[in-house]
């Protein structure tokens, strides 16, 4: 599967103000992020994304995260409910850029008390793993279940403890390979592929991004980028440490997707 579009939101000024488990690493940059927000854009464009770049929106600081608000399949878009309420504006103005890439019956919502965010949403093949986290709730991937079924879809749930999002801990690299996280390493739900534990000291690094046959890998993380090239990938490095102050990282900053060009606005 590659990538033909993706999609950003440029950081807010408000970006300083974002949520984060993590105040200790204290304020993001905003002159920095910014910069490390064009160079993310530029990457996704060599590697053969058309990339449509939304402007910034002070009304939500942590709304440079757009994986959060929308799980994209080619046949179907699916608006969430992030469980963080002072985000969920930023799903109704994602709403109308989707309908760029998808027909209106294509495009569901999810409806209370349903809570999920994109963080937590794994796709492999054509399974999800979901977690369930402080911002995904059950009934949120019970309605998600229900609305990829028709698409020959399976959803299956992954409680966890200890990070934000699922893909905090562990992410698919394709291939039947996965990074992530030593606490994700025994979970049932992972049995049958191959496992990079990441070092305790990089777990920051565990979310990497596959994109159209290289893997993105953030600055700063040798033994993570070393591991990955051994495992056979090449990968592009990525600096997204003023996005790591408020617990965002590679794969939140884009809704990367390939819609069947049936659901292409004339």
């Amino acid at each position: 599967m590659m990538f033909q579009q993706a999609i950003v939101r440029k950081p807010c000024k408000a970006l300083i103000n974002g949520l984060t488990d993590h105040p200790e690493l204290g304020a993001p940059d905003y002159e920095k992020a910014l910069a490390q927000h064009a160079e993310y854009v530029k990457t996704l464009e060599r590697l053969g994304a058309k990339v449509t770049v939304l402007e910034a929106d002070e009304n939500y600081p942590d709304s440079c995260f757009v994986e959060d608000v929308a799980v994209l399949c080619p046949e179907c878009a699916v608006l969430t409910r992030p469980g963080a309420p002072s985000r969920a504006g930023e799903v109704e103005q994602m709403a109308p850029v989707l309908e760029q890439f998808y027909p209106k019956e294509k495009i569901f919502s999810l409806q209370p008390p349903a809570t999920l965010e994109g963080g937590d949403v794994m796709k492999v093949g054509k399974q999800f793993f979901v977690g369930l986290s402080h911002r995904t709730n059950q009934e949120g991937i019970n309605q998600l279940a229900q609305i990829l079924a028709p698409y020959g879809y399976t959803v299956t749930a992954v409680p966890f403890e200890g990070v934000l999002h699922l893909k905090t801990g562990a992410v698919y690299l394709e291939n039947g390979q996965m990074l992530m996280k030593n606490t994700f390493f025994d979970m049932p739900c992972f049995a049958e592929y191959k496992k990079m534990v990441v070092p305790d000291q990089e777990d920051y690094a565990a979310n990497c991004v596959w994109f159209n046959g290289k893997v993105i890998v953030p600055a700063g993380y040798p033994t993570v980028l070393e591991m990955v090239k051994k495992a056979g990938y090449e990968t592009v490095l990525c600096d997204t440490s003023e996005y790591k102050k408020i617990d965002g990282g590679l794969s939140c900053l884009s809704l990367r997707f390939s819609p069947q060009t049936e659901n292409l606005a004339e």
